[in-house]
């Protein structure tokens, strides 16, 4: 039912399966030393199913944990301002080493944000990985340490992207008809 709303498939669920595991092996590379603390922080809730598909590929010992933040207005445009709606609460702060997990980054505020609070907390280190790179929305300087895969400016759903809390159960990353969004 929820297919007809998308215009096409952008992203198949055997590239994305492909592209977290390539992203499992970077992570294992980089986080394999012993004095490690891996924190993966799921940034709810479209990063769910990206981040439940990622640890299961992942070797390195982790723990998780999760945040909810808020940088869209009305509709489908960012408004900039970062708003944590769930923070993280642990006494091991300064021993962890957090990897942020992130559905999408377009305008970069909130990975941006997310990165200098989190030292601000005192992080040992912290780290980005987003499944979608969309770099010609950036309005802040930011590169994400891990990246999956670059998309055009197109508003997508699927794989638990959402529009108005609908599509995030599709397996596919798809482009969302315009007729949907801009009613």
């Amino acid at each position: 039912m929820l297919r007809k709303d998308i215009e096409r498939i952008l992203i198949s669920e055997e590239e994305l399966d492909k592209t977290v595991s390539r992203l499992a092996e970077e992570i294992d590379r980089d986080y394999s030393s012993p004095d490690k603390n891996l924190v993966l922080l799921c940034i709810l809730k479209g990063s769910i199913t990206f981040m439940g598909d990622l640890m299961k590929k992942l070797h390195v010992p982790v723990e998780i944990d999760c945040m909810k933040v808020s940088s869209y207005g009305s509709g489908t445009k960012s408004g900039g301002a970062v708003k944590i709606i769930l923070d993280i609460d642990r006494p091991d702060i300064s021993s962890c080493d957090f990897l942020i997990i992130e559905d999408i980054i377009d305008s970069g505020n909130t990975l941006s944000y997310l990165t200098g609070y989190l030292m601000h907390k005192g992080a040992r280190s912290v780290r980005t990985c987003t499944l979608l790179d969309k770099p010609s929305r950036r309005v802040v300087d930011f590169t994400p340490d891990y990246r999956g895969i670059e998309i055009p400016d197109e508003f997508v759903v699927g794989y638990g992207l959402d529009y108005a809390e609908k599509y995030r159960t599709l397996p596919f990353v798809g482009i969302l008809k315009p007729e949907i969004y801009l009613k």
